[in-house]
């Protein structure tokens, strides 16, 4: 199952860490290619030789060997891993991770990790009811960090109670099922747009909107994982993928994302329009800087901009699944509907600007599903990796 996987391990300072070593023999005699880091705590509890040991690849406790000045980058262990795991997560690790604290390499590499974050909390039986620490494995869990859940038990204090780091054999499990994504989407070409489109009024200004293209990423990302082969049709934003099954074409205006789509959803066998298109564009856009010159008023004239969504509901082929998203603010199902019919989609994403954490520039989305046959499924407030998933499984039954 884990054939190959390379799983990051990240060590912190409680009794538990004496467990993680037999969650390392675990995950090598699976075959995962393991690495780890420790924190300066760590080493009180279980000595770096023994993880060296075990893992059979040096240990990874400080930013550089102050031997020979071997520089040890938190960016490449980001990148190398499928999977970072912090077994145990004590309480303090976890208030660093859930307000972005980088004071250690173990914290700077969950900043830079790419991949999914794992969590095995383990602190005393107060701690770990403490409100505090109880929100901050809360943030985490909005930011898509899985976590192993803690058991309860006799701790190190004394004390009986909830805090004792799940045991090896459960986290191996929970490693497991988060590495087994199923190629379900193997042999189909999606089409997905994302982000705004930005429309000129002159050289250094244009229209635009607040959309920063997380959700049609994670969307992009999720499809890519299962197998799909992707192509990306984004607008201007600060993300790129990773999945090496995507396909990226980046535009800026309306008029060329409805160029790109028009031209590859005929070799699509299903396209998800997630990008906040512009409805309107300058009629011209001004050659020059605009200046002000003490008028008082300044009108630009608009005009409509390609509907890329209906051009593709007229054109779509009896075998094409057409996926809209809908962002609304009042009327929210009425208005889903009209659009669901007027569009000619399969099934709508709706979510509401008046849900919070929902929207534009969150890492959590809200969605309600809305099929073409008045069937709807409610989600609750979410990472928008698993929204992507959820949208994925319904598209999946379209597409058998």
């Amino acid at each position: 199952m884990l054939d190959g996987k390379k799983i990051l391990v990240g060590i912190t300072g409680g009794i538990s860490a004496y467990k993680t070593a037999s969650l390392i023999r675990l995950l090598v005699k699976a075959g995962a290619e393991v690495k780890a880091v420790m924190s300066s705590a760590a080493k009180e509890f279980v000595s770096p030789l023994t993880i060296a040991t075990l893992t059979k690849n040096p240990v990874y406790t400080d930013f550089f060997n102050p031997e020979n000045g071997e520089w040890h980058s938190h960016v490449k262990l980001g990148i190398w891993a499928d999977l970072y795991v912090i077994a145990p997560a004590t309480a303090n690790t976890i208030a660093k991770m859930a307000h972005g604290i980088a004071d250690n390499l173990l914290l700077t590499t969950v900043l830079s990790a790419r991949c999914k974050v794992m969590v095995a909390p383990a602190m005393d039986v107060d701690m770990f009811q403490n409100p505090i620490t109880r929100q901050n494995i809360d943030i985490l869990r909005s930011r898509g960090v899985v976590v192993a859940e803690a058991a309860e038990g006799e701790l190190a204090s004394g004390l009986t109670g909830k805090g004792r780091m799940a045991e090896p054999d459960d986290i191996f499990a929970q490693i497991e099922q988060q590495l087994a994504v199923v190629q379900d989407f193997s042999g189909k070409n999606i089409l997905i747009t994302a982000g705004p489109t930005r429309e000129k009024i002159d050289p250094v200004r244009f229209v635009s909107n607040y959309s920063t293209g997380k959700m049609g990423y994670a969307i992009a990302e999720c499809l890519a994982s299962r197998g799909a082969q992707v192509v990306l049709v984004s607008g201007p934003v600060g993300l790129k993928p990773v999945n090496k099954n995507i396909r990226l074409i980046q535009v800026e205006s309306a008029a060329q994302m409805y160029k790109a789509c028009v031209e590859e959803f005929p070799h699509c066998h299903a396209a998800i329009m997630s990008a906040a298109v512009a409805d309107y564009t300058p009629k011209a856009a001004a050659p020059e800087k605009i200046k002000k010159n003490g008028e008082k008023e300044f009108t630009l004239t608009l005009v409509p901009t390609p509907d890329i969504a209906a051009e593709l509901g007229k054109t779509k082929g009896a075998n094409q699944v057409l996926v809209g998203f809908a962002l609304e603010t009042e009327n929210e199902a009425l208005n889903a509907q009209k659009k669901l019919e007027s569009k000619n989609f399969d099934f709508i994403v709706l979510n509401s600007l008046n849900d919070k954490g929902a929207g534009f520039g969150y890492d959590t989305n809200r969605v309600t599903i809305v099929h073409r046959n008045g069937k709807t499924c409610p989600f609750e407030l979410k990472p928008k990796t698993e929204v992507a998933n959820d949208i994925a499984n319904e598209l999946l039954q379209l597409l058998k």
